[in-house]
């Protein structure tokens, strides 16, 4: 069978369940959060299980994603592909199954018909002091689901997963470009990756995920680092035993 993001993430927790998967730095407010890949995979289960038992997610349905670079970004992108949902970056409101925003998104996302949640995207995953009207408060709904998640229908390698610019994306080609960037970049065990990019644009799901899942190597995601002086690039790449640097479009 074709590789997808949900089988490497599967040969990922076979492998060293243990090691670090993400590591999240916000440089507007000082946030770090590591987690393992353990970790990681309870938060992508509990996000699927939520979909597809409260929320009645069914494979091929859309999900219109406003959510910045943010490791609870990378979780709802697995969970999405966990169930066998199609993410629409950053668009597609009217058309959507379901919208998932961030806190500074919310009157875009409220323009879908469906079912809408909102992340806080609050230190330690904490909720909303008060959810956004309209809206599931992802903190609230989430802890209550299990760590092991079971799709009602497996989701097909060929099946669409990402929708962007007119193009929409399967599954085992994701997997492809997280193949083929891992390859571009030279990522092999021992390497680390750093990607300041949106996970919402191609370049940045590619760095972000893909190509680390691939590869079997952590990644440093961070967000806000543009606002950041130059020398806290330098210091992270020390600090995180970083070896590749994806800052921009070209690497």
């Amino acid at each position: 069978m074709p590789e997808t993001p949900v089988t490497l993430l599967r040969a990922a927790m076979a492998s060293d369940a243990t090691r670090p998967f993400t590591t999240f730095h916000d440089d507007a407010t000082g946030e770090r959060v590591e987690l393992s890949v353990a970790t990681f995979d309870n938060w992508v289960s509990k996000t699927a299980n939520l979909l597809q038992d409260d929320l009645s997610a069914e494979p091929g349905q859309r999900v219109a994603l406003f959510l910045p670079t943010h490791w609870q970004t990378q979780v709802w992108l697995m969970a999405c592909w966990s169930v066998g949902l199609v993410v629409v970056p950053g668009g597609g409101v009217s058309g959507a199954d379901l919208v998932v925003s961030g806190p500074d998104t919310l009157e875009e996302a409220r323009a879908g018909a469906g079912e809408r949640v909102a992340l806080a995207l609050r230190p330690m995953g904490a909720r909303f002091p008060k959810p956004p009207a309209g809206f599931l408060d992802y903190a609230a709904e989430v802890a209550g689901h299990g760590d092991r998640f079971v799709p009602y229908v497996a989701p097909r390698p060929d099946a669409p997963a990402w929708e962007s610019d007119g193009r929409t994306y399967t599954a085992s080609e994701l997997a492809e470009w997280g193949a083929n960037a891992a390859a571009t970049w030279g990522l092999s065990a021992g390497d680390r990756l750093l990607s300041a990019l949106p996970l919402t644009r191609a370049d940045g799901l590619r760095a972000g995920l893909l190509a680390p899942l691939a590869a079997g190597v952590p990644v440093v995601l961070c967000r806000n680092l543009d606002r950041a002086d130059a020398s806290v690039l330098e210091r992270r790449v020390a600090t995180e035993r970083v070896t590749r640097t994806i800052t921009g479009e070209d690497g």
